[in-house]
């Protein structure tokens, strides 16, 4: 269904991490490089078509060519472009290190938990330096029915790819600061404290994608082992290479194999916001609503340049969600008949824009 100004919204977005810059069976469209109010994404975002005629949005984490380092990806400004076109669920993908023997270089894996070793380094939220204060729920870091969703899917793939890629489910990954890969100690550590996968790119663009109320989930490709195997030489970036390739390959047929399913999951069905077409789940009970009480009670010091920043313009709907009112109460829709403030759009007595 197209939007009022007769534009396809886009409702997948899939970011690439290392090795993933770009998709294949995909009809090239257009890019586009939406400004936010935090900037520029990591590199224009390429708009291509599915068979089905339907669109998807990618975008390189690191930008064209790996040209930006872990600590210094502009997550904020990644996630407001990519919802500044309608996107509702987001694909991603990264290379990581195995902190478990039985996750083999090759393998993949759908995290369910993080843990965050990050160092205050990067931007990890909308509000930060603001004078609007949120605290967006982050128990459950990852769309849990989207992981679900993806968990059949995946594995089904790498069953008829018939090359012996093994999936695994429900682990944990530690997301460290970087460049630098682990000492030894420290990849001991991570194993002790429950981690199984360690990588430096899905923090904060996990916490961002929550605070945009977009179902997030991480499709993780082990490379390497990390630093913990008493006998073994720790990781070094020539031993990522050797299966950077071959996992990239497989990520691009996964993608291949189930955008469409994806789209149609997530597309509306007879004009019904998120609802699921066949699953009889709606993938997005958990996001869309998900920052309702996030926003701490207006104040005077809630400065309105601040909350026009959040909202974004009119003609980009950053960070923001459009809705009408009718009987049945506030639907919100991809258009642009009224623009709020994601997670101040529930509540008159908050905040008014």
């Amino acid at each position: 269904m197209a939007n009022p100004n007769g534009e396809q919204p886009i409702l997948i977005g899939v970011i690439g991490g290392s090795g993933l810059y770009h998709m294949d069976n995909l009809h090239f469209i257009k890019h586009v490089n939406p400004e936010t109010p935090w900037g520029h994404p990591s590199a224009p975002i390429t708009i291509a078509a599915l068979p089905s005629g339907v669109q998807v949005a990618f975008l390189a984490r690191h930008g064209s060519g790996h040209a930006i380092s872990p600590s210094v990806v502009p997550a904020r400004a990644n996630i407001a472009a990519l919802k500044s076109l309608g996107v509702r669920a987001i694909l991603a993908f990264s290379a990581v290190g195995s902190l478990r023997e039985e996750i083999s270089p090759g393998s993949f894996v759908l995290p369910t938990q993080i843990i965050d070793r990050t160092k205050g380094i990067r931007p990890a939220s909308f509000f930060e330096g603001l004078s609007v204060v949120a605290h967006a729920a982050f128990g459950d870091p990852f769309s849990h029915k989207l992981v679900q969703w993806l968990e059949g899917r995946v594995r089904k793939v790498l069953e008829e790819d018939g090359k012996g890629v093994k999936l695994f489910t429900d682990k944990t990954i530690v997301c460290m600061e970087g460049p630098q890969f682990s000492t030894r100690a420290e990849s001991i550590m991570y194993r002790q404290w429950g981690g199984d996968l360690i990588n430096m790119s899905v923090l904060p663009e996990a916490k961002l994608a929550r605070e945009a109320e977009i179902s997030y989930a991480l499709i993780a490709t082990a490379t390497d082992y990390d630093a913990w195997r008493p006998h073994s030489d720790a990781v070094t970036a020539a031993e990522v290479l050797k299966t950077l390739q071959a996992n990239a390959d497989t990520s691009r047929l996964v993608a291949a194999a189930i955008l469409e399913g994806l789209h149609s999951t997530v597309s509306d069905d007879g004009g019904n916001h998120g609802s699921v077409s066949g699953d009889g789940e709606d993938l997005f009970l958990e996001e869309v609503g998900s920052m309702k009480f996030s926003i701490m009670p207006r104040s005077v010091k809630q400065k309105p340049e601040d909350r026009k920043r959040l909202a974004g313009r009119r003609s980009m709907r950053c960070l923001c969600m459009c809705y009408r009112v009718s009987a049945a109460g506030t639907r919100p829709l991809l258009t642009n008949t009224d623009v709020v403030l994601i997670g101040l759009r529930y509540a008159n007595d908050i905040v008014h824009i």
